[in-house]
């Protein structure tokens, strides 16, 4: 049985075309080479993928690391700039003289409320502030006066000429004692004061006199320029300035009087 098996065989194999497998082989050997070929350049570009995959981590780090110093520097540009949602629009420069002015506020409303007889008091609009919350203002210094007689806030636009008047005066005051109180030890001695005395009344052009003459007994040279004649007659030092007309001449003369 097994020699008939093996001559069934045998009969197989004399079938078969050597140059058939021959042909075959060679097909597979190409195919071979191709696949080392694609292999190699496969392991290659898995190696470069490697290389680039690991690049781009250290970029993603940089990247976040640039990101968070970047949210960190624009978080802190709009608030200097007052662009910040949500928040008061206000710059560092306006924030800065806000701080300042309400110290200017508060010293000046001592001489205000002495000028006016106790009427006004000069007050930062706060509306403002909470309007800068949903504008761009970049203001946040406009004014208000608060009238003790009526109780109410209003514009500093609704006062009077002699009242627009004192309220400068009381500001320029304050601004001086509050620069002597912050520029250690500098002493503003010499102030003048140039004209608005004509739109006053006797009563508010005796106030603003009294507190004139208040600063100047503090060891402080006031000077007043003005026309107005009743003030003149308030004052015993005086630099009178008159215009030459007709056969004086041209230009003008001035005469110190003391009395």
């Amino acid at each position: 049985e097994l020699k008939k098996q093996l001559a069934e065989q045998n009969e197989l194999l004399t079938d078969v075309d050597e140059q058939e497998l021959q042909q075959e082989h060679e097909k597979l050997l190409v195919q071979q080479r191709e696949l080392e070929l694609q292999d190699k350049r496969l392991y290659a570009a898995i190696k470069n993928n490697q290389r680039i995959k690991q690049e781009i981590s250290g970029y993603e780090a940089r990247r976040a690391a640039c990101e968070a110093e970047y949210s960190l520097i624009n978080s802190l540009s709009a608030t200097l700039n007052g662009t910040l949602t949500g928040k008061k629009r206000v710059n560092l420069e306006t924030y800065v003289q806000m701080h300042y002015f309400d110290k200017i506020l508060q010293r000046a409303n001592v001489r205000l409320l002495h000028m006016s007889r106790g009427q006004y008091e000069l007050c930062r609009d706060k509306m403002q502030d909470a309007d800068s919350k949903t504008g761009n203002s970049k203001t946040g210094l406009d004014l208000e006066v608060k009238d003790y007689y009526s109780g109410n806030l209003r514009s500093v636009k609704t006062l009077s000429g002699g009242e627009s008047f004192m309220a400068s005066l009381a500001l320029a005051l304050g601004l001086a004692d509050e620069v002597q109180s912050c520029a250690g030890g500098i002493q503003l001695d010499t102030m003048f004061v140039d004209e608005g005395f004509g739109s006053l009344d006797d009563s508010s052009l005796q106030q603003a006199i009294a507190t004139l003459q208040g600063l100047s007994e503090g060891h402080r040279l006031v000077g007043i320029i003005s026309h107005v004649h009743d003030l003149q007659e308030m004052i015993d030092k005086k630099i009178l300035v008159r215009k030459k007309r007709g056969q004086q001449g041209t230009g003008s003369e001035v005469a110190l009087v003391v009395d």
